[in-house]
């Protein structure tokens, strides 16, 4: 059984290991399937047609598969690796060892954001951005620009005491849980992480930056650690809505998984911290 560790928690062998199977999924092509991915389902999602990925009920479960399948294909390169989670309630600081030079790389030239150091830098040559919203071949962050903070604990804790999934009218103007998670509402929790670092995550490319999957691997996490809080609370909605996947419907581009499939996340995988 898989164990998602805290990246807190990583030794400097899993950092290594992590870090080269992204990048052999990078040399083979494979990685940027996924970013062509999510950049094409959260430019079709909006709050008035189909959504599928984003602003939507189906938000959370789309993201568990879609890291399941990324996680699938770190352990096709080294049986060993899981998606750490970067929890940003406690590793909050743009000088701290997720940013470090041996694994997400932080510096990075003021003027247009270029990371400069760490395995993926445009200097190393191993990380062309080939999925963006310009020319620039290269990975951009501009950590704590776009918003002066990180969602703090006591945020978190707001939003998991909530009891209700999702609500009508199911999308970012919706009350609930998952939007209120998802950062439409609110204090804006996961949305805000993606302005924080900014660059390529403030984009609908946003795998282009690897801390991609440790960010959603974190906000899989509490959507793990709401449905233990409620237990009675489900997927909502739980029959036929225009526009949206309720608990049976179909996710794209799968269509052979449901929401009622990825509800838990045990039979795939365990958290190092329940």
């Amino acid at each position: 059984m898989t164990v998602r560790k805290s990246v807190a928690a990583l030794t400097p062998d899993e950092k290594r290991a992590f870090v080269n199977a992204v990048l052999e999924l990078k040399r083979t092509g494979v990685y940027d399937r996924y970013v062509n991915a999510h950049n094409y389902y959260l430019m079709s999602d909006s709050d008035f047609g189909p959504r599928i990925g984003h602003r939507t009920p189906s938000f959370l479960p789309w993201h568990r598969r879609f890291l399941l399948d990324f996680e699938a294909s770190l352990q096709r390169v080294d049986r060993n690796v899981a998606l750490p989670y970067w929890d940003w309630t406690v590793d909050r600081a743009a000088n701290s060892p997720l940013w470090a030079s041996d694994f997400m790389g932080g510096s990075r030239r003021g003027r247009d954001g270029q990371v400069l150091d760490g395995p993926f830098a445009a200097g190393g040559g191993k990380w062309p951005v080939t999925v963006g919203v310009d020319r620039r071949d290269y990975l951009r962050r501009v950590l704590g620009s776009g918003v002066p903070q990180l969602p703090t604990r006591a945020e978190v804790d707001a939003v998991l005491a909530m009891p209700v999934y999702d609500t009508a009218p199911w999308n970012s103007s919706s009350s609930g849980f998952r939007n209120h998670l998802e950062g439409w509402r609110g204090t804006n929790l996961h949305n805000r992480v993606h302005v924080w670092v900014g660059g390529h995550m403030a984009t609908a490319a946003s795998p282009n930056d690897p801390v991609f999957w440790l960010h959603h691997a974190f906000i899989d996490k509490l959507w793990a650690d709401w449905q233990a809080r409620n237990p009675k609370a489900g997927y909502l909605p739980s029959g036929r809505t225009q526009n949206v996947i309720d608990l049976r419907g179909v996710l794209p581009p799968w269509n052979n998984v449901t929401p009622a499939d990825m509800l838990d996340h045990r039979r795939f995988y365990t958290f190092d911290k329940p």
